[in-house]
């Protein structure tokens, strides 16, 4: 049986109802929409006492009844009934206004806490092609403006980033499944309120900004985590509000995100669209950090199409555009594009072309800087990525050691990559499974991740 629904009953007692009142009235208005609801005191009994969720459209139109009574608006979030089905389709929608947007973001973060059905929303390829499209449209015509430095000490604003690089830095060393919910409950508690107060623009701009990295982070978290169509629909609502912060290489930022998603979902040819959409709104001098990111994620959607040359050809852009990082000039979410980052996806290019030798090299710097950083998510990556090199060698017992260095950092961090990494390792030693070291390599899986062979 549900939690008792307090929330629900102190906004009818707000509203002056009766629980006979409300349910008339919820049927009168159903009825003006075509709806034949049937609802009376004992129904409301149920939603109050016993926490039951009626069926749509009837939550949206109690919150119409009770904003009708309270003059302010109530929405179903409010009083714990989000109707997922349509906020799982809000959350792909880049809307209009950045309150609207704000709005979702707080619903899909409370749907996500409550751990609600909106976690398993699908992933939509359709959804891909506005969002990039609007951004890239938006920036591309906004005018330059000389708005000044950022004043740091403007103490909301810096209080949000130190909160944002805490989550990051946790994401980065623990995974995705670490501390997403954490995050949420704190986006929820304290940015977005700032949000929608009214500020000079400025500090409006810069509480946009903040909150569009945060939103990115929860979505890569989830992204992570490999709950994909709640990423995406986080995803898309940062990017509308990087928009509103006009800051183009948070835009390019969150674009490359998305790029890498659509990739790893077997979805090259949009992934490919979304990193030259994020190209074409910034320049070198925006961030080239981001801008090596975009190039190297580039790299890995042709790599995905089979396209060899060109993949190689925006390896080496990146490694170019990278050269001029200076990481003290770029912003806090730019941090790890390092060569950590940076070289195992470069690994990952050529691991889906097949050069051994190539893997051997980026993946090489990859795992050396994943070390001294002690960034067990990456390194299992690229470890991975050294075995799959081997097994192109069919040096099987190379192969099957760096797999269970793969195993040992995988079962370190909460990240579901890092299982699917190990996953896909059992399949490619699936021909070799009678070889004593992948025995070992498959018992230890099941061991540490439960995994069978």
């Amino acid at each position: 049986m549900n939690e008792p629904n307090d929330a629900l009953a102190a906004l009818i007692l707000q509203a002056g109802f009766s629980w006979a009142g409300l349910a008339r009235r919820v049927n009168d208005l159903g009825a003006d929409d075509g709806f034949a609801l049937r609802y009376d005191y004992t129904s409301v009994h149920r939603w109050v006492k016993r926490g039951e969720r009626p069926r749509s459209p009837v939550p949206a139109l109690v919150a119409k009844v009770l904003s009708e009574k309270l003059g302010r608006r109530i929405r179903p979030s409010d009083f714990g009934m989000t109707e997922e089905e349509t906020l799982a389709a809000r959350g792909l929608q880049y809307a209009d206004s950045p309150r609207t947007t704000i709005d979702t973001i707080i619903d899909l973060g409370r749907a996500d806490v409550n751990r609600r059905s909106i976690i398993k929303a699908p992933f939509v390829l359709a959804a891909l092609g506005a969002p990039s499209r609007d951004w890239l449209l938006a920036t591309l015509d906004g005018t330059a403006t000389e708005r000044g430095p950022r004043q740091v000490g403007m103490k909301q604003v810096a209080g949000i980033r130190d909160m944002f690089a805490l989550f990051q830095e946790m994401d980065v060393m623990r995974g995705g499944g670490h501390a997403r919910t954490a995050l949420v409950e704190y986006m929820n508690s304290y940015v977005f309120p700032l949000l929608k107060r009214d500020h000079e623009e400025r500090v409006q701009r810069a509480l946009y900004e903040a909150a569009a990295e945060q939103a990115y982070l929860v979505g890569w978290m989830a992204y992570d985590d490999g709950e994909h169509g709640l990423a995406q629909r986080y995803l898309i609502q940062s990017l509308r509000l990087a928009q509103a912060s006009d800051t183009a290489a948070l835009g390019a930022h969150v674009l490359a995100g998305m790029s890498d998603q659509a990739n790893l979902l077997g979805h090259p040819h949009e992934a490919l669209m979304l990193t030259r959409a994020g190209r074409r709104g910034i320049t070198e001098n925006d961030s080239p950090a981001c801008l090596a990111d975009l190039h190297i994620l580039e790299g890995r959607a042709l790599a995905a199409l089979g396209e060899a040359r060109a993949a190689a050809a925006a390896v080496a852009e990146a490694e170019r555009v990278f050269a001029r990082v200076d990481h003290g000039n770029e912003p806090v979410w730019a941090r790890f594009i390092d060569v950590s980052y940076l070289f195992g996806e470069a690994a990952h290019c050529f691991r889906d072309l097949g050069q051994a030798s190539q893997i051997d090299r980026f993946a090489g710097e990859s795992v050396e800087g994943a070390r001294k950083q002690g960034r067990a998510r990456r390194g299992a990556l690229s470890h991975a990525a050294l075995a799959i090199a081997d097994l192109e060698r069919r040096n099987v017992e190379g192969a099957a050691a760096k797999s269970l260095t793969v195993l040992d950092l995988a079962a370190s961090v909460n990240s579901s990559r890092c299982v699917e990494t190990v996953r896909d390792l059992q399949r490619r030693l699936k021909p070799y499974a009678e070889m004593d070291e992948v025995q070992r390599f498959n018992a230890r899986a099941g061991e540490l991740l439960g995994l069978a062979a």
